[in-house]
């Protein structure tokens, strides 16, 4: 089956000579590239143009999982749409592959950390809400109209300066 490669660079200063190289040594036949960011999946025509059109049993290959996705998330989404299509995920300088059990077993591995992230990220949130919910704004006011500066008021409540500036310029709007 087919193995069409990949290669990315974060700028058209970077060269992706090496990249494509190494991809034609892996056995791609048809090679996408683009010079753009890998922070996100937006603004990468050739990546979705490679999504879109993979077909059961065809292998994306790369060099190196960051020169696909710079997030787990991201990772997630396009190991996902290849899944999906039946098309596999190899890495040329990397143990990834996953048209084997191993490979498989290290993106499952992936989802799970994934997952584990994503709800420590909700406790977080709900420690600040929480902790925002605590915050004494009467306590504030009353501190500043006696004239204590943002720091001071900050250390003793033991909250964030821009905390006590948000609450006076709330009382000045």
């Amino acid at each position: 089956m087919a193995r069409i490669g990949y290669a990315r660079t974060s700028t058209t200063d970077q060269n992706l000579a090496a990249q494509i190289a190494a991809l034609r040594n892996a056995g791609c036949e048809v090679i996408r590239e683009e010079q753009k960011s890998g922070a996100s999946l937006e603004g990468r025509p050739q990546l979705m143009t490679i999504l879109d059109f993979i077909h059961a049993g065809e292998t994306l290959v790369i060099t190196r999982i960051d020169r696909l996705a710079r997030s787990l998330r991201d990772l997630q989404v396009i190991v996902d749409r290849l899944k999906a299509k039946g098309a596999h995920l190899v890495a040329t300088e990397q143990p990834v592959d996953t048209s084997t059990a191993a490979g498989k077993a290290f993106f499952d591995m992936l989802g799970v950390f994934a997952e584990f992230e994503t709800n420590l990220r909700r406790e977080r949130q709900a420690e600040g809400i929480a902790a925002a919910r605590k915050i004494d704004r009467a306590e504030i006011l009353l501190r500043l109209q006696q004239g204590q500066g943002p720091s001071k008021i900050a250390r003793d409540l033991g909250i964030s300066r821009g905390t006590v500036y948000q609450v006076r310029k709330g009382v000045s709007e």
